[in-house]
Formats: C-alpha cells, structure tokens, sequence
C-alpha cells in the first residue's frame, strides 16, 4: 500500500466516522435527510459516486487524480444524475406498485412496506428490473456522454458548462464495450440485484445505499475502461 492510499483511507475515516460516534451528527443527518430528499439525493451522489471514480482512477493509473480528470466537475454532474435517480426512485416504485396491483397484486405496495417476506422481495425485484431496464441505459449514457466532454474540456467547471458535442460524442463512443458490458452484464448480473436489496430498505436509506452503490459503480467503469483498452 502507498503512502497516498494511507492518506486517502485516513481522509475517508476521518470525514465518515462523526456520522457512526456522534448521535447529534446522525441525528442531524437523519432530520435533514427526511426533510430535504432531493437535496440529499445531490450531496450523496456528489461524494460517494464521486469517490467511486477516484478509486476507479486509483485502479486504473495507480493516482487519486490526473489532469484533466476533474473532481469537482464529476461531483456536480453526479449531484444532478443524483436528483434523476430519487426521481427513479420515486416514480418506479409507486409505477411498479400499481402495474402489479393492475395485474391482480392488489397488496403489492403493502407487501413492500410489511416484514420481510417472499412477497416483499418479488416487488422489490420488479421495481429493480423495470427501472434498470428502462432508466439506468439512458442515465449510464448520459453519464458516459458527460465524462468525455469533462475530459475533452480539461476537466475543469467552466469547461463542464461549455456546450456539449453530443452528437459527436455519440458517434465515436466504444458501443461494443456499453452494449455488451456496461448494459448486458452489469444490469442484469449486479443491478438487478443490488437494487432488489434497495428497494427492500427504508425509504430514507433507500438513496444513501443507492449512493454506496455509486462507488461500485466507479470500479465497474474503470474494468470497463481497462476492457476497453
């Protein structure tokens, strides 16, 4: 382990561990969370899924950072990929909730708020699979769209908010490895899953496991980047 992966590990404690010693601090973060969702959503999106590509770099260069990388650039368009995904959230779950019930389900969103049952995970699944399907493709490309245009702009927030070549971008993105990587094997193999255990939490944990997942999702892009290569 390098002296940067010391100091990298000490910084994490150091910024998380107020949340797990002080019941104030939880607290606040309970009451803030509770009262201001989206708000939250943009914070949590903005750290940990963030945090998740600087592991991802850390993998694929041996650095926490690189020029043109651009940190804060990632943090705010994951803050607003953030605020999209509890709009997922909220909408696939009470969509689900009621497509079941119209095919005869008629306790589904009982189901989903009782104890833990066989019932409670077959809704929490299908909440899973229908939002993955239909949503996580569109926000995956978008995400992958916004990362070449940050390291096409020198990583920096002024370049972020500069126009985007969408079409360009569109055009000379590596389809082979998002089709057959990105979508056919981690939406089924490991979303499917991770967001059946998401669905399966309390509302208010929901995006904040959701969020952790971020930093999974930092390692999936970087052995996406590496199979690329």
């Amino acid at each position: 382990m390098k002296r940067s992966d010391l100091l990298f590990v000490s910084a994490l404690l150091i910024f998380f561990s107020p949340f797990f010693i002080s019941d104030a601090v939880f607290d606040f973060y309970t009451k803030f969370n509770s009262d201001h969702g989206m708000i939250m959503s943009f914070i949590k999106f903005a750290i940990l899924a963030t945090l998740g590509e600087v592991i991802g770099l850390r993998i694929k260069t041996g650095k926490y950072n690189a020029p043109g990388f651009g940190i804060l650039p990632r943090a705010i368009v994951w803050g607003f990929l953030g605020l999209t995904i509890k709009l997922a959230f909220v909408i696939f779950s009470s969509g689900t909730v009621s497509f079941l019930g119209f095919l005869g389900m008629d306790d589904a969103g009982a189901v989903l708020k009782g104890d833990f049952s066989a019932g409670k995970i077959l809704v929490a699944f299908c909440i899973s699979v229908f939002m993955n399907t239909i949503y996580a493709p569109v926000m995956m490309t978008l995400h992958k769209i916004t990362d070449t245009h940050i390291q096409q702009t020198g990583g920096t927030v002024r370049g972020l908010f500069s126009p985007i070549n969408f079409s360009g971008i569109l055009k000379n993105l590596n389809w082979d490895v998002q089709w057959n990587f990105v979508f056919k094997k981690t939406i089924p193999f490991f979303w499917y899953p991770a967001h059946t255990i998401t669905f399966l939490l309390p509302v208010d944990f929901q995006v904040l496991f959701a969020a952790i997942l971020g930093i999974a999702l930092g390692l999936i892009l970087a052995l996406a980047s590496l199979r690329a290569r």
